[in-house]
Parts: structure tokens; C-alpha cells; sequence
């Protein structure tokens, strides 16, 4: 099984083309500093919030990335544009994941 990160976040309409020109290179850091990172997804939900899927090889992955937060630019400027976090969940796939 696979570990699920759900994130949902709000972001004024005013900053959602710069979110998405900033999701390239936050994916960039997570793929080449992440252990565990298996690739994500993001929905938007209606003009404010976002959903954001991330899938981990593990548990302990998920945890040690979340310990490290942004500690990346691209990952800094990606979360630099998120004005709310309304929540975070985890979870596991009952199916193989295609990211």
C-alpha cells in the first residue's frame, strides 16, 4: 500500500496563476529531495481552495518530509502562496497508484 497526503488549502484568486507557475519547481524539489516521494495531484475545488494529493512509498516518508516543511526554494515559494491550510489528512491506497 501507498501512504496519501490530503491537503487542502485556500488561496485568494488573485495569487492562483502564480501558484501554479510555482507547482513545476516545488514537484522538481520533491522528486529529487524527498525520499519516498511517488509523484501528486492538484484539484482545485472552487476559486479559493485546492486539494492537493500526494502519494509516499511510506508512513515514515511522509513524517520525515513534513518535519523538513519547506526547506527547499521551490518548495518555500510554492507554500508561500498558500494563505490558509484548512487541513491535512493521511491515508493509504487500496489500489496501485498511477501519480
Amino acid at each position: 500500500m501507498t501512504t496519501v497526503e490530503l491537503t487542502r488549502f485556500r488561496t485568494p484568486e488573485a495569487r492562483a496563476d502564480a501558484l501554479l507557475a510555482a507547482r513545476p519547481a516545488m514537484l522538481r524539489d520533491f522528486e529529487t529531495d524527498r525520499t519516498g516521494f511517488l509523484g501528486a495531484r492538484l484539484i482545485r475545488l472552487g476559486a479559493e481552495e485546492w486539494l492537493d494529493i500526494v502519494f509516499w512509498r511510506s508512513a515514515e516518508d511522509f513524517a520525515e518530509s513534513r518535519r523538513r516543511g519547506g526547506d527547499r526554494p521551490g518548495i518555500q515559494a510554492f507554500f508561500a502562496l498558500i494563505d490558509q491550510v484548512v487541513g491535512v489528512e493521511e491515508g493509504t491506497t487500496t489500489d496501485p497508484v498511477e501519480a
